[in-house]
């Protein structure tokens, strides 16, 4: 990335510095926008701190435990059957550890039974957040060569929801910001486009790409695959056994 001059000066877009990205893109740096993000995300930063370090002081006394809530919900249950108890049958210990034991039995069944929900609206939730952005996303339909099911394939598990927003993260596990908007986190088009900018092969799934097979559909293909794309191998051997299956399912063809 370099900036963009004009002559012995820097270019400006709207009073701000011009810098060209690797792709050729030319960007608008809003630096006095950038300061003020910097200065409002360090004022919540500081409050979420205190914040934090009041819930961790209400919660130390359920440290250990997953499911606090329903672990809460449980033990109270189980008070009130102890306290129903026929006084004669709890003279006998081996009844005693015979009710702890349907009592923790009932209690694993109700969390593990919690934690089964929880797992599948959470997979609802993804499913319908983020794939579901794949297939609507403009810059993928507009340029790349390979379709939103294997994008999604290849960099969907770089994409999280936190606070019920969708969130990009880099191969480090980074959070993505925008290069457009410094400060800001990167909108889902945009953290796509900045993922396959640094996707090793991204030649082969570009549009318009000059690599061998290019991932684009060639003259030679598009008659005979029924409208199936055309990868390089590289390029398929990235890809995971689903998306391996569902490419070719799709009448895609592999080339060298």
């Amino acid at each position: 990335m370099a900036w963009k001059m004009d002559g012995e000066h820097i270019a400006l877009k709207d009073g701000n510095p011009v810098w060209v990205g690797n792709d050729g893109n030319e960007i608008a740096a809003d630096y006095g926008h950038a300061l003020g993000k910097i200065n409002e995300l360090t004022g919540e930063s500081t409050s979420r701190k205190h914040k934090l370090r009041e819930y961790e002081d209400k919660l130390k006394p359920l440290d250990g435990i997953d499911n606090p809530a329903e672990f809460l919900a449980e033990a109270r249950k189980a008070m009130d059957t102890m306290k129903n108890l026929d006084a004669k049958k709890l003279i006998d210990a081996g009844e005693v550890d015979k009710v702890k034991g349907e009592v923790q039995k009932a209690m694993q069944a109700k969390i593990d039974e919690a934690n089964a929900r929880a797992e599948q609206i959470e997979a609802t939730l993804n499913r319908e957040m983020i794939g579901g952005r794949f297939s609507r996303s403009k810059y993928i339909a507009d340029k790349l060569a390979i379709p939103p099911d294997l994008v999604e394939a290849r960099f969907g598990a770089n994409f999280k929801i936190e606070d019920g927003k969708v969130v990009a993260l880099d191969q480090t596990g980074n959070k993505i910001f925008s290069r457009e908007k410094p400060g800001d986190l990167a909108d889902f088009d945009e953290a796509v486009s900045i993922l396959v900018d640094n996707y090793p092969h991204k030649a082969s799934i570009l549009k318009g790409s000059n690599a061998s097979g290019g991932g684009a559909q060639g003259g030679n293909g598009g008659g005979s695959d029924k409208g199936g794309k055309t990868i390089t191998r590289a390029s398929f051997d990235q890809l995971g056994p689903d998306a391996k299956l569902t490419f070719a399912k799709s009448g895609g063809k592999v080339v060298d």
